[in-house]
C-alpha cells in the first residue's frame, strides 16, 4: 500500500480532455479525480485493479488460514497492538475478538467485494479503545441506565 497521495486531476480536467487524462492515468497506473460536488474517485487500469484484488484475496486467505493454528493466532494477537497502537487499551479477550472480526471483514472484502466492513470493524474497536483510554469516560459509559432514550437513527 502506498502512503503517498497519488497525483490528481479535477473532474473538469477529465471532461475537457479525457484522452490526456486517460493517458496520464495509464502512465501513472492510478490517478485521483477530484470532484467538487461528489466523492473523489480513481481512474485506474483494469489490470492493475485486478492485481490489487488478487493481492487482497491472497493476503486475506493467508490470515484466515493462520487463524486456524494456535501458534499463528498468538502471533496475530501480538501483532495487532503493533499495527493498531490504540489496541493496548483493549483487554486480551477484546483484542482476540477484534482480530477475528478484522480477519473476517478482510475476507469479506476479498471474497465478496464488501470493502466497508473492515473500516467499520476498525472504527468500532478504535472507538471502544478511545473510551477505555479515558477512565472518566469509561466509568460514565459503564454506569447503569434506566428508561427509554427514544428511537435510534440508523445510518442510511
Amino acid at each position: 500500500m502506498s502512503l503517498s497521495r497519488p497525483e490528481a486531476v479535477t473532474f473538469s480536467d477529465l471532461s475537457r480532455n479525457p484522452k490526456a487524462v486517460a493517458e496520464r492515468a495509464a502512465r501513472l497506473g492510478r490517478l485521483r479525480v477530484t470532484h467538487r460536488d461528489a466523492q473523489d474517485f480513481y481512474l485506474t487500469e483494469a489490470g492493475r485493479e485486478d492485481q490489487r484484488d488478487q493481492s487482497l484475496t491472497t493476503a486475506s486467505r493467508v490470515f484466515v488460514a493462520l487463524m486456524r493454528h494456535d501458534a499463528s493466532v498468538r502471533a496475530l494477537l501480538l501483532a495487532i497492538p503493533e499495527v493498531f497502537p490504540w489496541a493496548r487499551h483493549l483487554e486480551d479477550p477484546e483484542v482476540r475478538e477484534f482480530t477475528v472480526e478484522l480477519v473476517e471483514a478482510l475476507s469479506d472484502a476479498a471474497e465478496l467485494d464488501l470493502d466497508r466492513n473492515a473500516a467499520e470493524v476498525i472504527a468500532g474497536w478504535r472507538a471502544t479503545a478511545r473510551i477505555k483510554a479515558d477512565p472518566a469516560e469509561h466509568r460514565a459509559v459503564a454506569e447503569a441506565t434506566e428508561g427509554d432514550f427514544g428511537p435510534v437513527d440508523l445510518p442510511g
